[in-house]
């Protein structure tokens, strides 16, 4: 396995996904608590695109297996089948999900969920706006989570996740979210030398995702508008919450874990370019400043736009020196510390070495070590927390308003009031104009909070 340059989930239908590398440690022996006698942890995907397809993938290369994928479930039997044949292939008889175990449409999460037994997880790689109802489902069943970023979609769903965490806590089931920075060894040392005192006070800290992102184009006719609106999921902010929050919500994470807090209050300015032929809902460019209690600032910066400077990084800069959490391009991992404030390749103090393997499998070990050793793992609250952040900065930049922490917690506004009811009969949340284009914030008149 290519430690440095892993493969997008996002890319595991398209190629095939990344090579089973390291299989022999599924073996590993461990003090075994999962009910099953045959010492394996069963999995059922709901979500089979290749964010889901490629959690598989690393829950399969865990050294903490062995772990087998019982069910699946997604809204499109199309996507499903193929993420079924490629997983097959990839892992054989560990793949063992017939014909009668292969579920489609909006009800389907439910019959995969039900295949499991306590002790096992349910894999929740769908779309954010039904995380929190089958985060739901899934304790109620009692079994394990482990549940994809982002987690809702706006404040209602973000408490419907602390309050199914609470109850996971309550019966002892683990809950891992898809922060996966969180599990990765050299941001750790970062956090740990930034916590030593290493870099001073932090009195500054500026995340940017700078990078081209494709744009929608109208729906034709023969188009489903509700499965259209779905299957272009970033797009849409009832689905997803948009493409701000579905990816950028990793350095929003960052921000808070660097500061140990949540922030008081949000603002920011965004919008798109004059010429912009986009139907979705997405502004291009954004920028966004959040306030913590100490009254230190964290912002961040975001532009979709293709042919423009391009950075991917979360930067700190403390009283004495500055580090840097980095994403990049391909994920490339060069975790730093400088001499002083300049950020350069040239003025480099600490940098950390290679990590073993990816954040996502990280993330994996640890999930799966904490159920076989009955250990604490509940990250649905800080999910939760993290994703409201998310949610405040979203908001400031759509309406064009400071938002607060304590307003956005209190917030009964929902983008799709009757998700839970929602099939395959119902009529779209949102409608297109005649030129095929779905409402777009504008600062000043839109309300979101």
């Amino acid at each position: 396995m290519n430690t440095t340059q892993p493969t997008s989930r996002r890319e595991f239908l398209t190629n095939g996904g990344r090579l089973v590398a390291g299989a022999a440690l599924a073996g590993t022996a461990i003090p075994w608590v999962h009910a099953a006698e045959d010492n394996t942890i069963r999995l059922a995907l709901i979500g089979c695109g290749g964010r889901g397809s490629g959690a598989v993938a690393d829950a399969m290369q865990s050294r903490c297996g062995p772990v087998k994928l019982i069910a699946m479930a997604d809204f499109f039997e199309k996507r499903l089948t193929a993420s079924h044949g490629v997983l097959s292939k990839q892992f054989g008889e560990r793949v063992d999900v017939p014909a009668d175990r292969r579920f489609a449409g909006f009800d389907a999460y439910k019959k995969a969920i039900d295949c499991l037994r306590p002790g096992d997880v349910a894999m929740l790689a769908g779309y954010a706006a039904w995380r929190p109802v089958q985060l739901e489902y899934a304790v109620a069943k009692g079994v394990n989570v482990f549940m994809e970023k982002s987690f809702a979609c706006d404040p209602p769903g973000v408490r419907r996740i602390i309050k199914a965490g609470e109850a996971a806590e309550k019966k002892n089931l683990k809950i891992a979210s898809g922060l996966m920075a969180r599990h990765s060894p050299n941001r750790q040392e970062l956090i740990k030398r930034i916590r030593d005192g290493q870099l001073g006070d932090i009195q500054l800290i500026r995340a940017y995702r700078m990078q081209a992102c494709g744009t929608l184009r109208p729906r034709k006719p023969e188009e489903k508008e509700l499965d259209w609106q779905i299957s272009h999921f970033t797009q849409f902010l009832w689905v997803s919450g948009g493409l701000f929050a579905e990816m950028n919500i990793h350095q929003v994470d960052e921000i808070c874990w660097i500061k140990d807090a949540w922030p008081v209050s949000a603002h920011g300015i965004g919008g798109r370019i004059a010429n912009s032929a986009d139907c979705g809902q997405n502004l291009d460019s954004l920028s966004i400043e959040w306030t913590f209690a100490d009254g230190t600032k964290a912002y961040h910066v975001t532009r979709w736009l293709p042919k423009c400077y391009s950075d991917f990084g979360t930067y700190i800069h403390g009283t004495k020196c500055a580090g840097l959490f980095p994403w990049m391009f391909g994920h490339r991992d060069e975790t730093l510390i400088y001499k002083d404030q300049r950020t350069t390749r040239d003025n480099i103090a600490w940098q950390a070495g290679k990590e073993e393997g990816t954040h996502w499998q990280a993330e994996w070990n640890v999930l799966l070590d904490a159920i076989r050793r009955n250990k604490p793992h509940n990250e649905a609250k800080r999910a939760a927390f993290t994703n409201l952040a998310d949610i405040m900065g979203r908001a400031a930049v759509h309406t064009g308003k400071v938002i607060t922490w304590d307003e956005a917690m209190a917030s009964n506004f929902q983008f799709c009031p009757n998700l839970d009811s929602l099939n395959e009969d119902s009529p779209p949340p949102v409608t297109a104009d005649v030129q095929g284009r779905y409402p777009v914030p504008v600062p000043g008149q839109w309300t979101e909070i």
